[in-house]
C-alpha cells in the first residue's frame, strides 16, 4: 500500500479547475470530498484560496472537514487560505459548516491576524460575526487593534471596537493603537511605502504608485518595477486620520 493519491483524487482537482459541474460530477462519481494531492494540499483548501464559494458548500455538504490542515507541512488551514485572500464569502460558508475562527495554522497565525494584517474589512466583520476573538493576540503577541490601526483600514477598526477591542482593561491597547494612528498619520504615505521597498531591493529602484477604492476605503500600493513590469509591492490602507477619531472618541 502507497502514499499515492487514489485513482479519483486527480478528478476531483481536475474539476476544481473547471467549475462547479464538474465538482458535481467528480464527487458523484465516488471521489472524496476529503481528497488530497500528492503534496498534500487538500480540494477544500485549494477551493478556499481560489476564492470559490460554491466549490467549497459543494465540498462540505460532501463531507470535507473546514478544520483539516492541508499542505506538506499540515500547516494551512482553510479558513486561514480565504481570510488571507480576503474571501469573504469563502468565510462564511467555512464558518457555516463549523469552522473554528481562532484556530491556528502554522507559526501561529488565525484568520483574523491574517484578515487585519491585510486590511481586508469585510473579512474581518465575517469573522468577528462568525465568534473570531478580537483580543486574541497575534504569533508575535501583536494586538489586532494596534495592527489595524497601523494597516490604516478605519472599517477593520470599528469592527473590531464594535466586538469589544476597546473593553474594560484594554486601555493600554487602545492607548497604543492610538499612537500608531497619529505617528502613521502623519507620515508621506508613498515615500513610506517606497522606503519600505528600499529596505528589502536597494536604493535606486523604478517603482509606481497606485491608489484604489475598495469596500469604501482607499488603499496606496507602491510597486517595484522590472523591465517595466510590476515585480513586488507594499501597500497600506489611507483612513489612519479616521482612525485616530475613532479611537480618541474611547480613549
Amino acid at each position: 500500500m502507497t502514499n499515492e493519491p487514489i485513482r479519483d483524487e486527480p478528478s476531483l482537482f481536475d474539476a476544481l479547475y473547471e467549475d462547479e459541474n464538474a465538482v458535481v460530477r467528480a464527487l458523484r462519481a465516488g471521489a472524496s470530498a476529503e481528497s488530497s494531492d500528492e503534496e498534500g494540499t487538500t480540494a477544500l483548501y485549494l477551493a478556499s484560496v481560489q476564492d470559490r464559494p460554491e466549490a467549497v458548500r459543494l465540498l462540505l455538504a460532501a463531507g470535507a472537514d473546514p478544520d483539516r490542515a492541508s499542505g506538506p507541512e499540515a500547516g494551512d488551514l482553510p479558513l486561514c487560505g480565504a481570510a488571507c485572500g480576503g474571501h469573504t464569502e469563502v468565510v462564511e460558508a467555512l464558518l457555516s459548516a463549523g469552522a473554528r475562527p481562532d484556530l491556528r495554522e502554522q507559526f501561529g497565525f488565525t484568520a483574523l491576524r491574517w484578515a487585519v494584517g491585510l486590511g481586508h474589512a469585510p473579512t474581518v466583520e465575517a469573522l468577528l460575526a462568525g465568534g473570531a476573538d478580537p483580543l486574541l493576540p497575534g504569533p508575535r503577541g501583536e494586538a489586532m487593534l494596534v495592527l489595524a490601526a497601523q494597516r490604516g483600514s478605519a472599517r477593520t477598526v470599528e469592527a473590531l471596537l464594535a466586538h469589544g477591542a476597546a473593553a474594560q482593561g484594554q486601555e493600554p491597547v487602545v492607548a497604543v493603537a492610538l499612537a500608531e494612528a497619529r505617528r502613521t498619520a502623519a507620515l508621506d504615505a508613498e515615500g513610506e511605502l517606497r522606503r519600505r521597498l528600499e529596505e528589502s531591493y536597494g536604493p535606486g529602484i523604478e517603482t509606481v504608485t497606485v491608489r484604489e477604492l475598495l469596500h469604501g476605503e482607499e488603499t496606496i500600493a507602491v510597486e517595484l518595477l522590472r523591465d517595466g513590469v510590476p515585480a513586488a509591492g507594499v501597500d497600506q490602507h489611507t483612513g489612519h486620520g479616521e482612525i485616530v477619531a475613532l479611537l480618541e472618541a474611547v480613549a
